[in-house]
Formats: structure tokens, sequence, C-alpha cells
């Protein structure tokens, strides 16, 4: 489970990727269109920051922009800085790697065989999601939307 931390992360992430050319958005417009407590969002953006995936613009017309190209940053890479561990037990992370302490053990370990699993499809699909793709169903959901309220 995503904690909602992360979730606000990807959600100012997401919303700096579809701010229009790049141009720097305030912590506080971010905070007011993502619905994200404003103090709140500050520290996740200098994490993100310290992370390298957005820059801060001081000054009239400052802001926050992407660090990197959109496509360039993944789910994974996001929640592995604000979340840590994708995988759903210790031993089985590949970043964050800790023995579960209960296990008789690991080497044949239902669960742990389990949750390999888990986390390499989990790890795969996080890892090919980027900020742009994501960005990108975002605005043809909202085209969308506004196409069928002019139909109707």
């Amino acid at each position: 489970m995503l904690s909602q931390k992360t979730r606000y992360a990807l959600r100012a992430l997401l919303h700096l990727a579809e701010a229009e050319h790049g141009r720097p958005v305030a912590a506080a417009e971010i905070a007011e269109r993502q619905r994200v407590p404003r103090k709140f969002l500050e520290i996740i953006l200098l994490d993100l920051k310290k992370a390298g995936f957005v820059l801060s613009r001081r000054g009239p017309g400052g802001g926050y922009v992407l660090a990197k190209p959109a496509h360039a940053i993944s789910f994974a890479d996001v929640i592995r800085v604000t979340d840590g561990m994708i995988a759903l037990v210790p031993c089985a992370s590949i970043n964050f790697y800790a023995a579960c302490g209960d296990c008789h053990d690991e080497a044949t370990c239902a669960i742990r065989r389990a949750a390999l699993v888990v986390r390499d499809a989990v790890v795969r699909t996080l890892s090919e999601t980027t900020l742009a793709s994501a960005a990108s169903f975002e605005l043809d959901e909202a085209r969308l939307s506004t196409a069928q309220e002019r139909v109707a």
C-alpha cells in the first residue's frame, strides 16, 4: 500500500509534469489544485529536491520544476524515495533487503518465493509507468470528459 506521502509526492510531480512548457509552479498552487496540505507538501518537495526529481526557483515567477524529463522519472523511483521498500516483505526487497527473523529457512520459504514473484511484477509495472505516461493518461481523460460535456 502506498503511503499518503507517496501519493502526495506523485500528485505533485504529475502536476509539474503537466505544467505548461515547464513553467515553475508555486507550492501553494500545487497544494490547492492537488488538495495536499501545504506544510506537508513543502516537506515532500524538499525530499523530492534532495532526490534530484525537482528544482526550485526563488523570486517572482519562481516555484518548482521537474529536474529531469517526465519520461525519465518512474513511479518506482518516487516510491523508493518516499516509502523505501516496494516488496511485500523485507527478505524480498532488492534495495532494502533484511532477513525476516522469524523464517525457518529463507531458501525454501514459500512466502518469500511468492513475494519475489509479486515484487518482480510490481517493480516492472511501476518502472514502466513514468510521469509522462501517467500525465498523458490524465490529460487524455480530461479531454474525453470535456468532449463528452460538449456533446451533452
